[in-house]
């Protein structure tokens, strides 16, 4: 089954995508998959573990369930100082 989702990218994310937002369709059941996904064509340098994701604007774990229209957003560390 597919959904299309909207995917938001911030920090290095951002960069190595090459763009801050897309709408994707996608097979991904998960955030996990869905970023499994996205590492694989884009060459993601970041672990899922070093991220936070969040789903429609709230804190997920990275095997909720994703659905039809759903806002996903990967959140790398922030370095600052």
């Amino acid at each position: 089954m597919t959904r299309n989702v909207r995917v938001q990218y911030f920090g290095i994310l951002r960069e190595q995508r090459g763009c801050g937002e897309e709408s994707r369709e996608t097979g991904a059941a998960s955030p996990l998959d869905l970023y499994r996904e996205l590492a694989g064509e884009h060459g993601f340098s970041l672990d899922p573990e070093n991220l936070r994701v969040a789903v429609n604007d709230e804190f997920r774990d990275w095997d909720s369930i994703l659905a039809e229209g759903d806002k996903v957003v990967f959140i790398p560390p922030v370095a600052g100082g």
